[in-house]
């Protein structure tokens, strides 16, 4: 085989998992790097689960994360049809060569029995695997489970006393002894192949060159290197990745928040964001560098700097991220990432004229330095949908005593008046009614603005007053300047 050639190849069983992106991403970066191929085919034989729907989603994320594909769904190629499902007379084909071979043959056990069998190993404190027990049946005996209605599978022979191993590209050197594997079924009852026969035949009729995928294959390796000897065929490189953990350390689950690709898009995550952060997990550049654009990362990927320890997923670490690429956002950017979550608490529209936008735009602007990613704009614009202002909680005794000032009322009184006054309120108009009121009291700058934002926002710090005002509009300032005096009850 000449060119490098890798493959993607997901379950259609759900949405695309975090993991299985990040397992596309090294294959997609390695192929990249080498002037390779990258390949999208789908495995979806697992027939009860799998949805056409599911599909359109790992397509879609993919997309979404700059991750195109050379060749296999909607895209084409020589080695099709890229379904496994559309692919069984490929199966059978291989399947009757192995049967015509003895080399894998028909089994009829039955699933009680072979239960049984497992468990009579498990009590003799043995490995459970199969005992060969259809391994040599005659033709007459195959009639008569037959006519009892007994469909068969079919198993291959793997030999005893064999080694398998091979030079994985992030572990090194592994091996497995035959004796602990047994024949194992290749087709089901039904006709559908299992997973490791499958993904042999798949892999070596498109060519494959290198498999890089999770760490919970490994162990489906000998299994797939049995199959590809006994056809004579030769194996791919591997490369087993490590798994992808909570900061509990415990295998990445619901529990630690979001763990699709879809869901951090709607989160108002950005895609380039999310690939630089999976590069990083499992992967380490040779600088110090952890911003890099998708070219760079091209450049920079090698399989000999992915580590072997499991990663561990740090939301914090994928906010920073996210965060240092929304700073780069222009200013109609940053607001279709918020717009979604405008919309969802009922501060935006579904359509927006020329005042809604620049409304809007003011206010993703205003918050831009404190959005790791765009939903926070929901935590952040609260103080427009409520009627009445609270304090924040941690800081409640000490925004009292602001309020509780002796020049408090002379200044929010002042405040109020000249904003009443106002033709237009613009953050320019709020500035220069704010300087007009120190220069009426004769107060520093401190003594005036900082009762106006606790006043307002019920905070001491937050992004710049003078757009808060605006926002908030002069009828919801004014009422809340005229009841200050309840946030000290």
């Amino acid at each position: 085989m000449s060119s490098m050639k890798v493959r993607f190849a997901p379950s259609p069983t759900g949405p695309f998992h975090i993991g299985g992106a990040r397992s596309a991403l090294f294959n997609w970066l390695l192929a990249r790097k080498e002037g390779g191929s990258f390949i999208l085919r789908i495995e979806d034989t697992d027939l009860a689960r799998s949805t056409r729907e599911s599909e359109e989603n790992i397509k879609a994320s993919l997309q979404w994360l700059g991750m195109n594909w050379d060749e296999g769904i909607d895209v084409g190629g020589d080695n099709g049809p890229y379904r496994q499902t559309e692919r069984l007379s490929i199966y059978k084909e291989v399947t009757d060569r192995l049967l015509a071979e003895d080399k894998a043959y028909e089994c009829f056990c039955t699933n009680d029995e072979l239960e049984a069998v497992r468990e009579e190993q498990k009590n003799r404190g043995e490995t459970p695997k199969y005992n060969g027990r259809c391994s040599h049946l005659t033709e007459a005996e195959k009639e008569k489970f037959r006519a009892e209605g007994r469909t068969p599978t079919i198993r291959l022979r793997v030999p005893l006393n064999k080694t398998y191993a091979f030079d994985d590209m992030v572990r090194g050197h592994v091996s497995f002894e035959s004796n602990g594997v047994g024949d194992f079924v290749i087709v089901k009852s039904d006709g559908i192949p299992v997973y490791n026969f499958a993904v042999v035949v798949d892999d070596h009729t498109m060519d494959i060159t290198h498999v890089i995928r999770a760490e919970e294959h490994l162990s489906n390796t000998p299994r797939q290197m049995a199959i590809y000897e006994a056809l004579g065929w030769d194996t791919p490189v591997f490369g087993h990745i490590s798994l992808i953990l909570g900061k509990d350390y415990k295998k990445m689950s619901k529990r630690h928040g979001a763990t699709s690709v879809e869901q951090y898009k709607d989160l108002g995550y950005l895609p380039e964001a999310l690939v630089n952060f999976l590069a990083l997990l499992g992967w380490a550049p040779e600088g110090e560098e952890e911003f890099f654009t998708q070219d760079e990362l091209i450049k920079a990927f090698s399989m000999d700097r992915v580590a072997k320890n499991p990663a561990v997923f740090d939301i914090d670490k994928l906010n920073h991220i996210n965060f240092h690429y929304m700073k780069a956002l222009s200013d109609e950017e940053l607001l279709q990432l918020c717009l979604p979550h405008l919309q969802e608490v009922g501060l935006a529209k579904e359509t927006l004229n020329e005042d809604d936008k620049a409304r809007l735009t003011l206010l993703c602007t205003t918050f831009r330095d404190h959005l790791s990613f765009g939903a926070q704009i929901k935590d952040h614009v609260r103080f427009l949908l409520e009627d009445t202002v609270t304090l924040e909680k941690e800081a409640a005794e000490e925004l009292k005593q602001v309020l509780q000032e002796e020049t408090v009322a002379i200044v929010l009184d002042t405040f109020k008046t000249k904003l009443t006054e106002l033709d237009e309120l613009t953050p320019d108009t709020v500035k220069a009614t704010i300087k007009a009121v120190m220069k009426e009291t004769e107060l520093k700058g401190k003594s005036v603005f900082m009762p106006i934002r606790v006043a307002l926002t019920g905070q001491m710090h937050g992004p710049d007053l003078n757009n808060i005002v605006t926002l908030l509009g002069v009828q919801a300032a004014v009422s809340r300047l005229d009841n200050y005096t309840d946030l000290l009850k």
